[in-house]
């Protein structure tokens, strides 16, 4: 089993992509939240999946710095993500991804996972950060370093739309070639998500050294507890 995977940074084409027409889209994105002016964003990517890591992007961007089409990448077709990630990484002032791997998500939960690949981006940063701004309303101190969480971040600034769209893409990328690896579970298209088909897969083929082993791989613990909760509303009522 892979210990850490070392995530991909393929070049690819830049090529003019038009918005698809989102309305979150046409709301310019701030471009700095603490005046500070290396203030780093922070996202992550993978965090609901039953398999594989979940990965983190810390960017840094310049002033001024302007991508009317970049925005949270869960409102942005895969092109777009894929036209805008050579944009980032040329652009920023620094840029870094890293992961952490599904056994240390089951050694220490998917929270702190997620933090932790966020703490080991800007670990792999040129510049230190002056200020960090999270997506979400979770985070730990990061080397002393001042830092925001923002919820629904990834839509209000650019750095966090910004990191966005590297996690997602690099995350997506890696998962391709766990598809290699593992076919018959369609990370190529489910990139893991607990997708219907995903589920089956596992039911007929069994878990990878890749699946969180902590998680609700078939979907039946949160069926069951559903039931549980109906059942004990049941017998107060009853009662």
């Amino acid at each position: 089993m892979i210990k850490d995977i070392q995530l991909l940074k393929t070049v690819m084409p830049t090529k003019e992509i038009k918005p698809t027409g989102h309305p979150e889209q046409h709301v310019p994105l701030k471009g700095n939240f603490s005046a500070f002016t290396y203030e780093c964003g922070c996202d992550e990517a993978g965090r609901g999946c039953l398999a594989g890591p979940v990965v983190a992007a810390a960017v840094i961007l310049p002033s001024g710095f302007d991508c009317p089409l970049l925005n949270d990448s869960k409102q942005l077709t895969e092109a777009e993500r894929d036209a805008l990630r050579p944009i980032i990484e040329k652009e920023s002032l620094a840029w870094a991804v890293a992961s952490v791997n599904n056994t240390e998500i089951d050694a220490i939960n998917i929270l702190n996972a997620s933090i932790l690949a966020m703490h080991r981006a800007m670990d792999k940063l040129d510049l230190r950060p002056e200020f960090i701004i999270v997506d979400g309303n979770r985070f730990k101190p990061y080397a002393e370093v001042p830092y925001q969480t923002i919820v629904k971040g990834d839509s209000k600034y650019l750095s966090i739309a910004a990191a966005s769209v590297l996690a997602k893409t690099h995350r997506d990328e890696l998962m391709l070639h766990l598809h290699n690896e593992f076919p018959e579970y369609r990370w190529d298209k489910n990139k893991a998500y607990p997708t219907q088909k995903h589920r089956a897969a596992i039911r007929l083929h069994g878990t990878t050294p890749y699946h969180r082993m902590t998680f609700d791989l078939l979907g039946d613990k949160k069926a069951a507890a559903k039931l549980k909760q109906i059942a004990k509303k049941a017998a107060k009522a009853n009662s």
